[in-house]
């Protein structure tokens, strides 16, 4: 990633770089033992609100996150049914929600709703779990964004399509032609991994940890499970702090074309603060391949449970594209998301006051029969797929979408290409979680 930088001498120095607000540095540098109290405790509170609500409220949000292991997609259309009489109503946890289409994409993409409250509520969040740019509002949001947006354009598309391909072919030269494999294990993760760790500059790496560290962060996003899921966040934090920390050390050092040498020019410049700098990479690291791993698995699973389009992409393997839409579309890898309202604003004749929360259920919205026909259906001729909110909208649209898209078009049309008679050889098992929706194990034979 090349970066022009301008150099200053004498007293001329440039502003220190703007950084993250002081409530997040105080929680990312509080005591182990002390972290693991907190987020051991909000997992408690968390834990009882949710049983409360969903048990002795009946809550159907509620119940949604108890059941995490279930599918979800009858409750949406159930909520959406309930919604029918009351737009964007009240779950007894105390926020509002949405399966709506319209509401959701107008969520997403209004400046009265951010990813975290204003910033007059620094309090709400303790910096215990850093997730970057998903807890940022504008201009924090932006200016980091900006960073890094170059490594996601289309130029660097083109350039990272050749070696997909060989990562695409690498995989499958190793895969078993006449036994049943696993391909979320054997595939569908070792892709992503390996292609958002040659992007930031990761030489070498060990995939069972990086999964690891991809399952321990993916699941806070529902909050933690348990005190050994706390523990596993922290001990993810550290590590992850020491690979980059070394990394920058080593770019400032031998600047490449990648992610982590344009971070160290952009700190170098005063334009990131050295405090953002890891949060960001591990964001970009998680984002980069716990969504895509999803994204072809589910792929896989939707075409192989529909013969007939999996018939029909193995005849014409250009119809890889409008696959990845309708997968993206009929089983979202990211469910859900959460919105809060800057200032007094009003939608669907409900007024939100400021810092009270919504979660748009994209999942369900990438179902709205208002804007997909027969949407419980998978086709992927669908003409108007790529109008799902899988990769939400606004100024947090996913950064790695263009990256994620290319990944799933070569890997499915490589499958068909050389397994045209693949077939689910096994059970299949979800994975445990609300906002992050995939297999856990998924049994392929040719």
């Amino acid at each position: 990633m090349s970066i022009r930088t301008e150099r200053t001498t004498g007293t001329d120095l440039p502003p220190p770089a703007p950084t993250t607000s002081a409530a997040r540095l105080r929680g990312r540098e509080s005591p182990t033992w002390l972290r693991f109290t907190r987020m051991s405790a909000a997992m408690v509170v968390q834990r009882a609100a949710t049983l409360y609500a969903a048990k002795v409220r009946r809550d159907p949000v509620a119940d949604l996150f108890t059941g995490s292991r279930l599918d979800p997609y009858d409750r949406y259309e159930q909520l959406r049914a309930a919604e029918a009489g009351d737009p964007l109503p009240k779950s007894s946890l105390g926020l509002r929600y949405t399966t709506n289409h319209a509401f959701t994409q107008q969520i997403l993409t209004s400046r009265a709703f951010g990813a975290v409250p204003g910033h007059d509520r620094d309090g709400w969040f303790d910096g215990d779990i850093d997730l970057s740019l998903l807890q940022l509002n504008p201009p924090d949001h932006t200016r980091l964004r900006r960073i890094v947006t170059p490594a996601f354009g289309r130029g660097r598309m083109i350039r990272y399509e050749n070696r997909i391909r060989e990562t695409v072919d690498r995989l499958l030269d190793a895969v078993p032609a006449d036994e049943p494999w696993d391909l979320m294990s054997r595939f569908s993760a070792s892709l992503p991994i390996a292609v958002i760790v040659d992007l930031l500059g990761i030489e070498d790496y060990d995939e069972p940890t990086f999964l690891r560290y991809g399952a321990a962060i993916g699941g806070a996003l529902d909050g933690v499970r348990s005190p050994r899921h706390a523990a596993e966040m922290i001990r993810t934090q550290q590590d992850l702090r020491r690979i980059f920390e070394e990394l920058f050390a080593r770019r400032a050092k031998d600047p490449r074309e990648d992610v982590i040498s344009g971070l160290v020019a952009a700190r170098d410049e005063h334009r990131i603060a050295p405090e953002d700098m890891v949060g960001l990479c591990a964001l970009l690291l998680l984002a980069g391949f716990e969504t895509t791993v999803n994204l072809i698995g589910n792929a896989v699973l939707c075409l192989l449970r529909n013969p007939q389009q999996w018939q029909a992409l193995v005849a014409d393997p250009a119809l890889a594209a409008g696959a990845v839409e309708e997968t993206l579309r009929y089983l979202s890898p990211v469910q859900l998301t959460s919105r809060f309202a800057l200032e007094r604003t009003e939608l669907g004749g409900v007024t939100f006051e400021p810092g009270e929360a919504v979660i748009p259920f994209l999942a369900a919205a990438n179902r709205d029969p208002k804007v997909f026909e027969r949407p419980l259906e998978f086709d992927i001729t669908r003409p108007n797929a790529a109008e799902h909110l899988a990769f939400s909208g606004g100024a947090h649209y996913c950064l790695g979408a263009p990256l994620a898209r290319l990944e799933g078009r070569i890997a499915l049309q490589a499958l068909v290409q050389r397994f045209p008679t693949l077939h689910i050889a096994g059970p299949t098992e979800r994975r445990r979680g609300m906002t992050l929706y995939g297999a856990k194990h998924l049994v392929v034979s040719a």
